[in-house]
């Protein structure tokens, strides 16, 4: 693979653009986790442009393909993060599991940080529990998405908690029990982690692999007693789950044990959710029809409701938990190396908010370490008694129905769009020390 410099100021040196969601059909579906994110155009690594320093933040991919983006000291002004200098998650182990990881992420992790003036993680690691993965090109096995989602999940987790030990546990495939058993294996050695699982499959293709679901939850019951936090993002194909035409969650979302996280995007779309003064506009809940994606969001076939939803009125578990941004069209750039060199892409979904919430959380664990707390561990329930506070944004606009589709509509209050909302970074961790 060809390794490229950092230049300075980057120029846009254009690629062909690409618009693609991750997930296929429900026919390619037979326990496969799938990736929920959705990957836009691209720009040399070597010599490419970062966004304006304006609000709203612009990148020009060229051939007409101008979209809005975000750098993570962008995202870290829209979501209020605290300094670096005050809490940057030391001491804490951010731990992500993918399926058949990415070759280049050492060296793509290193440029990342080049470029958008980001520290070295003070460790990071790669597992590959069960031997590494062989690749696989074709059908719902395709390495090729699981390469680039690895790259956005180790970048983002990394970015927002910089000063946080970084683990990528890899699994050899995506399908059957591969993911389940690296789970099982590495969740042991890094008790008190804060794991981002940003892959996920329809609760409506799981009732012929209970077996599957059931070794899942088995790990979730072990990461619990470890004092983990367990997180997961809900999907990109709307309340559907691109399943039909009937409101279907995404497991291992909708498992009680993960705190399940949905997507949002700027209100006005594109450009709310950075003002001008470089602070917090506003949101609405994630779908952008143009792109055939839309924020997952629907209540339980599966599972009942947990303690800390019962007050809801829901008859099952209801996803999500919480929410961040997830647009394409707003979307975070991420650099991944591919057989064709390597690139900066803009990249959106919800697989943005897990590794992004595992981070915030990183940081409330930090501050509670301060105080000479416990770290959260099971961190749902905490999450439901900041409902209503400083610390979340209450999102009441939008929906997640796609075109033509079944959906729900944000709201005031808990809604299953967007979940109790987004975080006000420095208000949660107060909130939750």
């Amino acid at each position: 693979m060809k390794r490229l410099a950092i230049a300075g100021i980057l120029v846009a040196t254009v690629a062909t653009a690409v618009l693609s969601a991750s997930a296929g059909a429900a026919s390619d579906w037979n326990y496969v986790a799938k990736p929920p994110y959705v990957q836009g155009p691209r720009l040399s690594a070597g010599a490419s442009s970062l966004p304006d320093q304006l609000a709203p933040p612009t990148c020009d991919f060229g051939g007409g393909n101008v979209f809005r983006c975000y750098t993570p000291g962008l995202l870290r002004r829209a979501y209020d993060f605290p300094s670096t200098a005050t809490l940057n998650g030391a001491g804490q182990t951010i731990l992500i599991f993918d399926a058949y990881g990415d070759a280049e992420i050492q060296q793509d992790l290193a440029l990342f940080d080049g470029i958008f003036g980001i520290p070295a993680p003070p460790s990071f690691t790669v597992l590959c529990p069960m031997g590494c993965p062989k690749t696989q090109t074709a059908g719902p096995h395709a390495v090729d998405s699981w390469d680039l989602e690895t790259a956005l999940d180790v970048e983002y987790a990394h970015a927002m908690a910089p000063g946080a030990n970084v683990v990528l546990a890899v699994a050899p495939s995506s399908s059957g029990n591969a993911i389940n058993n690296a789970e099982r294996k590495v969740l042991p050695q890094y008790p008190g982690a804060i794991v981002s699982q940003s892959f996920g499959i329809p609760e409506a293709l799981i009732h012929n692999n209970k077996t599957q679901l059931d070794q899942a939850h088995a790990n979730y019951v072990l990461a619990q007693s470890l004092g983990d936090t367990v997180l997961a993002s809900t999907g990109d194909f709307g309340a559907t789950n691109g399943i039909d035409d009937v409101a279907n969650a995404g497991y291992p979302a909708s498992d009680p044990l993960v705190t399940a996280v949905g997507g949002t995007q700027g209100h006005p779309y594109p450009d709310g959710l950075l003002t001008a003064g470089f602070t917090y506009g506003a949101e609405e809940a994630w779908n952008e029809p143009d792109f055939g994606v839309a924020t997952g969001g629907a209540v339980s076939m599966l599972f009942a409701p947990p303690s800390f939803q019962s007050g809801l009125g829901f008859s099952g578990r209801a996803i999500p938990d919480i929410s961040y941004n997830a647009a394409l069209n707003g979307g975070v750039l991420v650099i991944d190396t591919t057989p064709d060199g390597t690139f900066i892409f803009l990249v959106g979904g919800t697989s943005a908010g897990s590794p992004q919430w595992a981070s915030t959380l990183a940081l409330a664990n930090q501050a509670r370490g301060q105080i000479a707390e416990p770290g959260l561990g099971f961190a749902t329930p905490a999450l439901y008694g900041l409902g209503g506070t400083p610390a979340l944004h209450d999102i009441v606009f939008g929906n997640n129905a796609l075109a033509g589709s079944v959906g729900f509509s944000a709201g005031a209050g808990y809604d299953l769009a967007t979940g109790l909302g987004t975080p006000d970074v420095t208000n949660v961790v107060h909130a939750l020390k």
